[in-house]
Formats: structure tokens, sequence, C-alpha cells
């Protein structure tokens, strides 16, 4: 399974505000601009999130995941809405177990969103690729996307895009070590 990461951060590395908000992005991104979104979206089955970004996507004018599998990580969240049954599921964890578990059902193709769940799934070894794209603002303070991962995690640059507005978008394998490249479909150690 190959298990991916689609993302946007400021200059500065924040993925949102510190109260989660995402008001410099919206401002920064045009609405008919999706910049590969779309693409990267025909690849996947499966969509891990964790709570905050549940809740923000529950804000959200209609469920951008419709026919995706979509799994909340979250020992805190209970029940999803009504609206929602059979659409969403919540998994308490561990992120192995539940990496294991998609895995076991056939699932291809996995996105993790949300700045505590790249976290996790990095801290496991469990991403293969990260499409960052960094949004031309300062913020200052905010959630960082990426904190403490307990260890080093080497990446390989395989390319960067520059998209209207000052955007810049880079993608990076964990799976690509040295000259060596590792299998994604081979089970993580």
């Amino acid at each position: 399974m190959k298990t991916s990461v689609f993302i946007a951060s400021s200059l500065d590395g924040y993925i949102a505000r510190e109260d989660g908000n995402l008001d410099w992005l919206m401002a920064a991104t045009p609405v008919n601009d999706e910049h590969g979104y779309d693409a990267f979206m025909t690849g996947i089955d499966a969509i891990v999130m964790g709570r905050y970004t549940f809740e923000t996507v529950l804000g959200f004018d209609e469920w951008p995941y419709e026919g995706k599998r979509v799994v909340v990580l979250s020992r805190m969240l209970d029940d999803v809405p009504a609206s929602l049954q059979g659409k969403v599921e919540v998994h308490p964890g561990p992120v192995r177990l539940l990496y294991d578990a998609l895995a076991a059902r056939g699932c291809k193709g996995l996105y993790v969103d949300g700045g505590q769940t790249v976290q996790s799934f990095l801290r496991e070894a469990l991403v293969d690729e990260l499409t960052i794209t960094t949004i031309p603002i300062l913020l200052g303070r905010g959630i960082p996307l990426f904190g403490h991962t307990g260890h080093d995690i080497p990446l390989r640059h395989l390319g960067t895009r520059r998209l209207p507005g000052g955007l810049v978008q880079d993608v990076y394998s964990t799976r690509l070590i040295g000259s060596e490249q590792v299998d994604p479909e081979a089970p993580h150690a």
C-alpha cells in the first residue's frame, strides 16, 4: 500500500493558525485551482485524518471525499454525524494497527492528512511520499507540519513545481534512500 501526504504549509512550516484557522491558506489558493490535488486523489482508496482535521472538514460546504473510505484517527471521538454514517469510521489507533487493517482490506492508496496524524505515520515509518505546497506567507506561530518525530527521516527530493501566486510544490519520497529504491508495496519495517 502506498501511503501519501498532500498538504500545504506556510513558508515557516505551519499548516494552520494556533486556533486551527485556515484563512491564510484559503486567501492564497483560488477556488478553481487545485494544484494537482484531483489527480492525486485518483490514486487514493482511503483517507486517514485526525479529529481536528475532521472537525475542520465538517465545516466545508460539501463533503469532499465522496466515494472514498475515510477513517478518523481519534481516541476522543465516539461517533460521526448521521449524514456521514457509513462514509466515515473512527479508529482509536495505534497507527500501525490501522495501517495493517487498511492493507488487509485491500487498500492500495492511502492519503494521510492533518499535522498530528502525519507526524504519527512518519514516526512509524509508514509514509512513502510527501507532497508539500508551500504558501508564501510567514505566520510566526501556529500548528506545525512536522513536530517531534523521534528520529531522523531521510528524504529524497523527487521534484518541484512553481504554481501561480508564488506557491511552490515539492514532492519527496521516504522510500528512495541512497541509490536503492524500496518497493512501496513491500511490508514496512
